[in-house]
């Protein structure tokens, strides 16, 4: 038998040995306010689509009409109708599809992000109330 130091060395080997610590209590799981992650993560990532979808919309057209101006200038140039050139009409067309980027962005926002926005916002103010009660 060898010498652990780790262990208590018993002074009087015909005594009990000390019993184990008793291992520390659990805190009770409840959800913590604004705890809610999973939701915080939901409205997060709904945000993100909703930026990326209206952003790469209407940046996505401006960079196309960009290349066709620096590498296709010969269909541009070219005209559509008598006297109205392709790089005008996709030109104005720039108007539209910005408007377009709007309306997605408010539609996603109206159907996705508020009502997880409001949801969030709501469960916050149960959990204030509740908490103002428990003190």
């Amino acid at each position: 038998m060898s010498y652990d130091p780790s262990q208590p060395y018993p002074t009087y080997p015909w005594q009990p040995p000390a019993p184990p610590p008793e291992p520390a209590p659990h805190p009770a799981r409840h959800r913590s306010p604004l705890g809610h992650h999973s939701d915080l993560r939901i409205l997060r990532s709904a945000y993100r689509w909703q930026r990326r979808t209206a952003t790469l919309t209407a940046l996505g057209y401006f960079t196309f009409f960009l290349v066709l101006s620096a590498y296709a200038p010969s269909f541009m140039a070219s005209s559509l109708t008598e006297g109205l050139p392709t790089g005008l009409v996709l030109a104005l067309l720039q108007l539209p599809v910005t408007w377009l980027a709007i309306a997605v962005y408010e539609h996603t926002a109206r159907r996705y992000v508020d009502p997880l926005a409001d949801r969030i916002r709501k469960q916050s103010e149960v959990d204030a109330r509740r908490e103002a009660a428990a003190r």
